[in-house]
């Protein structure tokens, strides 16, 4: 388990405790993939006043996974932060459940923070007063949504990468975003891990594009995101 100076800072080194999550969170820290992740950096224009460019390129598009890697961070970490986190979860299983996919979340947003480094976009002001925290159905349904648009914005941008190795690290992560929604679905009502909602015609599941996925989480972000040169296909 994270120190309580480490729900905050973690390196991705720590995940922590034993579970059914702990493999596939600590499998992605492995992979030492986006080393040189600042290297297709360009002298881009400045974006709109008051707004934070993700970047173009494939930069960009690790900009757009770690901007939504802040966002799950955040929330995880409010939610076990809350003084009623115990009160509002009294099965300490499920308290345990959310404790890891909270240092997940840390996790995958450490290790793109970390790669980007100077490319990194900054430090995001998440806004959760819609949030109920001290409200089990308003925690899970809100973390439903996140895990949901999580998994569908990774298959969506996996197309927009040039380099392969990061269609490979993307493809790690959305397996471990995917482990989260189907147990997050499950805690709501069994048996909804996939469903209509989440898994097209084809049985696969559904994408977004960078547009449609900032345009919900744009409601739980202060910061305005600008995604204008991001790549689209």
């Amino acid at each position: 388990m994270l120190t309580e100076n480490e729900k905050t800072q973690s390196p991705t080194s720590k995940v922590g405790r034993r579970s059914f999550l702990q493999w596939s969170g600590g499998t992605i820290v492995a992979g030492g993939l986006l080393a040189s992740a600042c290297n297709d950096k360009k002298d881009d224009p400045a974006p709109p006043a008051g707004s934070v460019s993700l970047g173009s390129g494939d930069t960009g598009v690790l900009n757009y996974a770690y901007a939504l890697e802040q966002l799950e961070a955040a929330f995880y970490v409010a939610v076990v932060a809350n003084p009623s986190f115990a009160t509002t979860f009294p099965d300490a299983t499920e308290r345990a459940y959310l404790t890891d996919i909270r240092d997940h979340e840390i996790a995958h947003r450490e290790f793109f923070k970390a790669a980007l480094g100077a490319s990194a976009i900054k430090g995001l002001t998440p806004n959760f007063t819609a949030i109920d925290f001290t409200s089990r159905t308003s925690v899970l349904a809100t973390a439903k949504a996140f895990e949901d648009l999580g998994v569908s914005a990774y298959n969506g941008a996996g197309k927009l990468f040039v380099n392969a190795d990061y269609l490979v690290l993307a493809g790690k992560i959305v397996s471990v975003e995917a482990r989260h929604a189907a147990y997050i679905r499950d805690r709501i009502q069994n048996g909804t891990f996939a469903n209509t909602e989440t898994i097209d015609s084809n049985g696969l599941d559904k994408a977004r594009t960078p547009s449609e996925v900032l345009a919900i989480a744009g409601a739980y972000i202060v910061d305005k995101l600008d995604a204008s040169k991001l790549p689209t296909n």
